[in-house]
């Protein structure tokens, strides 16, 4: 009898712990009981939508069009680049640009297949579906400027530039030397040291590690304060105007958040340091920009990396945080480096 009890109460134990590191099901915009679908939306090649916002000059009359890729935790409504620069300075460049819901985000589908070069198609066919041309210029600020990479990888034949703002860095990826990453990871929190390690090695539990109560969770999900610059911390009343506050997990944490995650510090099939010049003639420019004070992303491993990639433009502002793009003037002098670059 005792042995038939210990057997009921592992069984139960088992589907208690099983159940508790599988996430629920997203609620997709548009299906029953699912958020509505207010936004314009393209659907892609696997039958999903990307949902989309426009800025700027029209298409049709724009002589520079860009493709905006939103970082953690935010939507296509946080276009830094259109939102922290005056219409006028806009409307002279004579700029167009689309920001976009990354899967999971916004009213954008989920996509359970997401990878670096998944993400990359995906807006090479946003691109596509809205005309924007052979060419066209991509700019992502921090885990939306490691989407970047991906296009700069997958999809260089498309881009006439590419600036990359604060994006974020895997620790694993193989060209860092390992005291250099080791050095870089030890800066962080430990609560999101060990978010990182869940991610990378054992992304299946990446769910349950950030709903558990036993242990400190993700420290820049919560929004501590540590992860955060004196100079981000003046700047953080701006970033709480975001618009896209109630949409950004309106479909659940899981696809959004976690898988956020589960990407940007997994396995990659690249690693960037290999990449080669996307415009050896010089017919086109990549940036990358960081602050010189950035918690979140280690500006020694940024530095490194533009070391190793001698072609990329590297832009260090003194000072300055994470929210790089939100000091005063910072996000126009990125965008006319992009679009200006030898002229």
């Amino acid at each position: 009898m005792l042995r038939e009890i210990i057997v009921v109460l592992l069984i139960g134990l088992l589907a208690w712990a099983y159940q508790s590191t599988y996430p629920p099901p997203p609620k997709i915009c548009g299906s029953p009981g699912g958020p509505p679908i207010t936004a314009p939306r393209v659907k892609l090649r696997d039958g999903r939508h990307l949902a989309y916002k426009e800025h700027g000059v029209s298409r049709e009359i724009a002589k520079y069009k860009i493709i905006y890729v939103h970082g953690f935790a935010s939507t296509r409504h946080d276009c830094t680049t259109a939102t922290n620069i005056s219409p006028e300075v806009i409307e002279e460049l004579g700029v167009y640009l689309v920001s976009f819901d990354r899967p999971g985000y916004g009213e954008s589908d989920p996509d359970p297949k997401r990878t670096p070069k998944s993400l990359a198609l995906d807006i090479e066919e946003l691109a596509d579906h809205l005309g924007l041309g052979e060419k066209f210029f991509v700019i992502g600020l921090s885990m939306g400027g490691q989407v970047v990479w991906g296009c700069l990888k997958y999809i260089p034949h498309r881009l006439a530039g590419a600036t990359l703002i604060a994006p974020v860095v895997n620790y694993w990826w193989p060209g860092f030397p390992a005291n250099l990453s080791k050095e870089a990871y030890s800066l962080k929190l430990p609560q999101d040291q060990w978010m990182l390690r869940i991610a990378h090695y054992t992304p299946r539990l990446t769910y349950w590690w950030n709903k558990q109560k036993l242990f400190p969770a993700s420290a820049v999900v919560a929004r501590r304060p540590e992860v955060f610059s004196p100079k981000d911390l003046e700047l953080l009343p701006l970033v709480a105007k975001q618009k896209s506050k109630l949409e950004i997990l309106q479909q659940g944490e899981f696809e959004s958040l976690h898988r956020d995650m589960m990407i940007g510090f997994g396995k990659w099939e690249f690693d960037p340091m290999d990449l080669d010049n996307p415009f050896p003639n010089d017919e086109g420019s990549v940036h990358l920009w960081n602050g010189e004070e950035d918690r979140m992303v280690p500006v020694s491993l940024q530095r490194y990396i533009a070391q190793k990639l001698p072609w990329i433009h590297y832009h260090e502002v003194p000072s300055a945080g994470h929210l790089l793009p939100y000091v005063p003037g910072v996000s126009e002098a990125i965008l006319k480096a992009l679009l200006l670059a030898g002229k």
